[in-house]
């Protein structure tokens, strides 16, 4: 049959649609550059954890979190109505710390590039011998 329970596939529709709502619908001064990363749906339905990631420092973070919890009640109306459930899950927004230390590495490693790589030019031509 179907691939994917009905959780999973409540969990995709609301991550498209939060996503949607932020890009969108949600004019909260507060809520910087956001990313949704994933969505896990309780087996009954009821919660819904919303991971995401968010451009800049903590502060920057922070404030996009309580943006994001003040809409909470906002987008679950929006996704009861849009996806036609009985009832919506509750919205639980998590920051999630894996992607960010992924952008760290990435980071880190960007830096250590930058500090280790010859200058630009300075590559060998072979154009120029014949």
């Amino acid at each position: 049959m179907g691939q994917g329970s009905r959780p999973d596939r409540v969990a995709d529709q609301v991550r498209a649609e939060v996503s949607s709502m932020i890009a969108r619908d949600l004019h909260d001064p507060g809520l910087g550059f956001i990313t949704i990363t994933r969505v896990q749906v309780s087996p009954d339905l009821q919660h819904a954890r919303v991971y995401y990631t968010a451009l800049g420092d903590q502060a920057a973070r922070t404030s996009s979190g309580k943006a994001l919890d003040r809409a909470a009640s906002f987008m679950r109306r929006q996704i009861g109505q849009r996806l036609r459930l009985r009832r919506a899950p509750e919205l639980a927004f998590v920051f999630d710390e894996s992607i960010g230390h992924q952008d760290r590495i990435t980071q880190l490693l960007q830096e250590i590039g930058d500090a280790g790589a010859p200058p630009a030019g300075d590559a060998t031509d072979d154009d120029d011998s014949k």
